[in-house]
């Protein structure tokens, strides 16, 4: 096993389980040991996918997830992944993908050469995977091609520096957008095409995942895409036949489909990832509310209502639940204050809260982590990893 690549140990895996891999958002400490716990468990690779708001470089200040760096989280992860289950991945690298380079308003050149900080950052931290996602420009509205360009440059810097450190290292392409529907099966031939011509003309490795938009879209605490809806979408076909579709061409470019905001979908919809041949898929703030809601259910229950309103003023406060709400909605303050309880886990405020909290409650942390806990393995036991 020492001798063999990250990719021939998917490959392998795969064949072994017909699972789909479980990638799982950094969301807390908590998060992250129970990650580490599992895969330990179960044996099974499990991937940790840190976005730059989550954890960044030094150069950066860190991330929201317990003010980590790169280098902290990653050091964190191998003390206590004795048998190197888990993948060390980048989620949404990529220019303004870190809130720095829009608040300084980077212009494209700035921006570009921020992200090849952050992932040379991420390679030096010994990440096995990274997402190259230069979709997002504060400026202007990029086209595939100028996309395309983007990626070319980043992965090429990538894959050279990664060489430079003799580092095993694997690719993930593509974005989301958060649309709730499908890709186009055009654009994703296009895509893997010109993505295959770069690497041969390169003589670069092709990525190994690609971002599907399969119909799912989060918001609130619920999946609203069409994957998880009864309901057809107009002028779309429905993921049990669309998605196999977009397979066939990733099995004909030999690259592994990966869908993101897996988040709230019912444990029978979970079910359906492997059996239609979804290689890959994203989880994340599931399971900072999953710890959120166990928090507030501790508090409730010892009777802590100062403890317990001071934290859902603090969450709710922060105004991290903005960007996740639905344009009518009917959820009211201590809803939105769930959403955004995991934003503010790192702040001051939260960690003196919690301190009293653990002074009055036994075995706090403990039941934290089994809450989410029970949160991942929903996932690992849908796709086949137990």
């Amino acid at each position: 096993m020492e001798d063999m690549t990250l990719q021939q140990r998917l490959d392998n895996y795969r064949q072994d389980k017909n699972c789909t891999f479980l990638c799982v958002g950094p969301m807390s400490k908590n998060c992250v040991d129970a990650t580490i716990e599992l895969a330990d468990q179960y044996k099974t690779p499990l991937m940790l996918i840190a976005s730059r708001r989550q954890i960044d470089s030094e150069q950066f200040g860190g991330g929201y997830v317990e003010n980590w760096s790169t280098k902290k989280f990653a050091d964190y992860v191998r003390s206590k992944d004795i048998n190197q289950n888990i993948i060390l991945a980048r989620d949404h690298g990529g220019p303004w993908q870190n809130e720095l380079e829009k608040s300084q308003n980077m212009n494209l050149k700035d921006a570009m050469q921020s992200a090849k900080d952050s992932y040379r950052a991420d390679i030096d931290a010994g990440f096995h995977m990274l997402h190259i996602d230069p979709s997002v420009d504060i400026h202007s509205q990029p086209n595939a091609d100028q996309v395309l360009e983007r990626v070319y440059e980043l992965y090429d810097f990538c894959w050279s520096y990664a060489q430079q450190k003799d580092q095993d290292i694997i690719f993930e392409i593509g974005t989301e957008e958060q649309s709730g529907g499908n890709n186009s099966k055009d654009e994703l031939e296009y895509t893997l095409e010109n993505m295959r011509k770069f690497c041969k003309n390169n003589k670069i490795p092709f990525p190994s995942f690609i971002v599907i938009q399969a119909g799912t879209r989060v918001m609130e605490t619920k999946n609203i895409g069409s994957f998880d809806s009864p309901i057809r979408v107009e002028n779309e076909l429905p993921p049990e036949i669309q998605i196999p579709q977009m397979i066939d061409i990733c099995n004909k470019y030999g690259i592994f489909m990966k869908e993101h905001n897996t988040d709230y979908l019912s444990t029978d919809s979970l079910k359906w990832q492997p059996r239609l041949g979804i290689h890959a898929a994203n989880i994340a703030p599931e399971f900072g509310v999953a710890e959120t809601r166990a928090f507030i259910d501790m508090l409730k229950e010892g009777g802590h209502t100062d403890l317990l309103d001071e934290f859902l003023k603090i969450s709710y406060e922060s105004m991290k639940w903005k960007k996740w709400m639905l344009k009518n909605t009917d959820a009211n303050d201590t809803d939105r204050a769930i959403i955004a309880g995991h934003y503010v886990f790192s702040s001051n405020e939260f960690i003196k809260l919690k301190a009293k909290a653990l002074r009055k409650i036994d075995n706090l942390e403990g039941f934290l982590k089994s809450k989410v806990k029970e949160s991942i393995f929903r996932y690992m036991n849908a796709f086949n990893l137990t």
